[in-house]
């Protein structure tokens, strides 16, 4: 099973530091990890600094695990500007690193990602013709065709409605449980992050204040602490817990 671990890890631009010493447990394959904190705590820093896309101290522990790329990666913008359809642009996700001749499974690949994702109807669609959120579902699928082992997403939903924001939620809790991914998603909606991740890290300025499981680290105390809000988390009727924010402070 594929495991990921940091150990004080961090990063620089010039002489400010952007990450200070991160470390967290093993995480573990089957897992959703949240990634919270507010604007420019340092979510998408953090998992540049996983990807080798930034380079500084620490280190980050991949292990069990055979594949050559076992992380698929979902940024918050691709900036992308060629002319492909959806098809052909997850097709050529899938085919990064695997050459040039498409096999039979690759096309399976796609048409299982866009399914999944519920985004079949538009493999005819130019990506330069779709809404924001429509560019999303396909940056998830790019990233699901590679059949990772661990899956990073960055900010996924931001531009979805809230059908699609669940529905995609719920994709990737299904990927963790049943295919033993380990799926780290950062997310501004904390009652999101209750309802679908096992484990959280709170981010602010740089510093992991707090790591561990989901209801441990989204506390009334942190909420206050980190973003400067009143709020209190009830169970429903059902007994999942609700946040409820009543004031900014």
């Amino acid at each position: 099973m594929v495991t990921l671990q940091l150990n004080r890890v961090s990063a620089r631009y010039g002489r400010r530091p952007i990450l200070e010493e991160i470390t967290t447990p093993c995480f573990h394959g089957g897992q959703v990890v949240a990634l919270l904190g507010p604007n420019a705590a340092g979510k998408s820093t953090l998992f540049r600094r996983v990807l080798g896309l930034l380079k500084g101290e620490g280190e980050v522990v991949i292990s069990g695990t055979s594949a050559e790329r076992p992380v698929g990666y979902m940024p918050q913008d691709t900036g992308a500007k060629a002319v492909l359809t959806v098809y052909e642009s997850v097709l050529l996700a899938r085919m990064q690193g695997r050459g040039l001749k498409v096999q039979p499974e690759d096309l399976a690949q796609v048409d299982r990602a866009l399914e999944e994702l519920s985004i079949a109807s538009l493999g005819e669609r130019d990506t330069g013709d779709l809404s924001g959120g429509q560019r999303q579902l396909v940056s998830a699928a790019q990233a699901l065709v590679q059949e990772p082992e661990i899956l990073m997403l960055d900010e996924p939903t931001s531009a979805l409605d809230l059908n699609r924001q669940i529905s995609l939620l719920t994709v990737l809790r299904r990927l963790a449980d049943e295919r033993q991914m380990l799926i780290l998603v950062a997310l501004h909606d904390l009652g999101h992050a209750l309802r679908f991740a096992d484990a959280a890290m709170m981010l602010e300025n740089g510093r992991l204040i707090a790591c561990g499981p989901t209801a441990d680290v989204i506390t009334p105390a942190l909420l206050h602490q980190v973003y400067r809000v009143s709020a209190r988390i009830e169970s429903c009727s059902k007994g999942q817990p609700q946040l409820i924010v009543e004031s900014a402070i």
